[in-house]
């Protein structure tokens, strides 16, 4: 059984927050720049924060300033912690499968299990945290450390060292995620996709993306553990 780094998406991967994460990033960006709706028409899936900040600062016509992208995360935060509390629109819970999947990875030794997601850091924690998910991941590539998410396998792959993740795992990374963007990110660095259908594209969507494997869902623990060992 070749060793392997997995890197988990978050938001229409493992879960749904209801959309608490647009509903506080609207929020921060009226309390920190004055302009409401600031993420109007933007398309969120397999973005980065960062990268929506970005593009929100150009959209307002503000300049794209580390100054300005720190305060923002810092009104942001605050509001994520109260906006998960909400029942939220749409669905919010955990996807099919996923706590059943990550803790059955747990048994497996030879499986290192981290986080790549468009997220900021603390907003991951915030979010997995209420879903009882972050226990299961020390560490992983965020919207920190990177607006482009092609960067983030790299990164990964470099931090891994801190986890005494060992370079055979390094050889064998697979990205888990739900959008064309995860499977970009996977292919310009060499690693391997699995697609789950469970965020904003279907099946064939995702398999005309290009990704190695596409499931509807993460709910066959047995089928998922398979592919990955």
């Amino acid at each position: 059984m070749p060793p392997a780094l997995i890197l988990f998406d978050i938001d229409g991967t493992l879960l749904l927050s209801g959309r608490a994460g647009l509903r506080a990033m609207t929020r921060a960006f009226a309390a920190t720049f004055g302009i409401a709706d600031g993420f109007k028409d933007q398309s969120f899936g397999g973005r980065t924060d960062s990268f929506l900040v970005s593009q929100a600062l150009q959209a307002a016509g503000l300049p794209d300033t580390a100054e300005h992208h720190a305060r923002f995360r810092q009104a942001y935060v605050p509001l994520l912690e109260e906006e998960i509390q909400q029942p939220g629109a749409g669905h919010k819970g955990l996807m099919p499968g996923a706590r059943a999947l990550v803790e059955a990875l747990v048994d497996h030794d030879h499986l290192h299990v981290a986080l790549l997601t468009g997220n900021y850091r603390a907003a991951a924690e915030i979010k997995l945290r209420h879903f009882e998910l972050w226990d299961f991941f020390e560490w992983g590539a965020f919207s920190d450390d990177a607006a482009d998410r092609n960067a983030l396998v790299p990164i990964a792959r470099q931090r891994a060292e801190t986890y005494d993740v060992p370079p055979e795992a390094l050889a064998r990374v697979i990205v888990i995620g739900d959008t064309p963007h995860d499977i970009e990110c996977a292919r310009v660095a060499g690693a391997q996709s699995i697609a789950v259908a469970t965020g904003g594209h279907s099946v064939e969507e995702l398999r005309a993306a290009g990704a190695d494997i596409v499931l509807a869902d993460l709910s066959d623990t047995e089928r998922v553990v398979a592919l990955l060992i």
